[in-house]
């Protein structure tokens, strides 16, 4: 399978232990994560080749998370070393009608205060035919956004495909910012992945039929977003996930895929929820697998809702699972009986 390069930051979460809230014990648990992260982590645990691409300070911190993506199989190679901190982000996970909350302190990173002039794009493409970024580096920095489109640029020129997860983050940037810093980077996108809320937070086109408050999902709603989408920026594909939010513990989870050959839609999962972070992440992974493997568009989206079901039950940022996991899941084998 061909190597796939995602470009972003990578963070330390710091997290209260279970379902505690901040400080509510003097204590934190520190992992690493991040949406390009966490995507290169999800396919190199599927068995494709997958590098990370970020710059990180030459500290203790740093070579912890090179060494933490390097015990999951990601390529580190290309990691630009130098700045002066690692971003970090406190996370505090929700339960039933309590809502989870993140905490940014990321200003100042490295890979915020990177300069496109830091990454060989040369070098970090060779041999390389998947890139994959979200809306969430070029919120980082203007010279973060710099650095993404300069990417973007020359992942096109060399005919490599091109994959963007919208991930709008209200705590980094507005509608209005992001649909500014978005829209020129559209053109080079040949699928693109949102949740339920993204395409109307950065380009205003809204779910009609839909209410992400009370969970009530229009199957019809997105296939018009994702018409629109395609139409004012001629994607290849269109995937959304689709978030039945009951509560904080318990929702129901699927995805659609819009192609030229119309819409697919997913099984609906009904999961209780361990941790919800890096859900998106994973399904992005799984969808851009499924695609780089040239499976059909509806296995894509099934494979794509099973791996990120699966991901909800799973502590931290990373989806630790393997493909046969997945496909097992996609298959109908979700009892969640021990396996013996």
């Amino acid at each position: 399978m061909a190597k796939v390069i995602t470009f972003g930051e990578i963070m330390l979460r710091l997290a209260p232990p279970g379902y505690q809230r901040f400080l509510q014990s003097p204590s934190f648990e520190a992992t690493f994560g991040g949406g390009e992260a966490n995507v290169a982590v999800s396919l190199s645990r599927f068995g494709a080749k997958a590098a990370f691409v970020t710059k990180l300070p030459k500290n203790a911190i740093g070579d912890a998370a090179v060494g933490e993506l390097r015990r999951q199989g990601v390529c580190t190679d290309l990691i630009v070393r130098g700045g002066d901190r690692v971003g970090i982000y406190y996370c505090e996970k929700g339960a039933s009608q309590r809502a989870g909350k993140v905490v940014y302190d990321r200003k100042h990173s490295s890979i915020a205060e990177a300069q496109s002039a830091d990454f060989d794009w040369n070098k970090i493409f060779d041999g390389a035919e998947w890139f994959h970024f979200t809306g969430i580096t070029p919120a980082l920095s203007p010279a973060a956004s710099a650095a993404c489109a300069a990417a973007c640029a020359e992942a096109k020129k060399r005919g490599m495909t091109v994959s963007c997860d919208l991930n709008y983050r209200k705590n980094l940037w507005t509608p209005a910012d992001a649909d500014k810093g978005m829209r020129p980077l559209m053109r080079f996108v040949d699928y693109l992945i949102a949740n339920e809320e993204d395409a109307e937070k950065v380009f205003g086109v809204k779910a009609e039929g839909t209410d992400v408050s009370t969970g009530r999902i229009s199957r019809a709603g997105y296939e018009n977003v994702a018409k629109k989408l395609i139409a004012d920026f001629g994607c290849k594909g269109v995937a959304i996930t689709l978030r039945e939010s009951h509560s904080a513990s318990d929702n129901g989870w699927g995805g659609m895929l819009f192609t030229d050959g119309g819409s697919c839609f997913s099984k609906t999962y009904q999961v209780r929820i361990v941790d919800r972070v890096g859900g998106g992440d994973s399904f992005a992974a799984a969808l851009i697998y499924a695609l780089m493997d040239e499976r059909g568009p509806q296995a894509a989206i099934e494979l794509a809702a099973a791996a990120s079901c699966l991901k909800h039950s799973i502590e931290g940022d990373f989806n630790l699972i393997g493909l046969d996991e997945a496909e097992a899941l996609a298959a109908g084998s979700g009892s969640g009986r021990v396996q013996r």
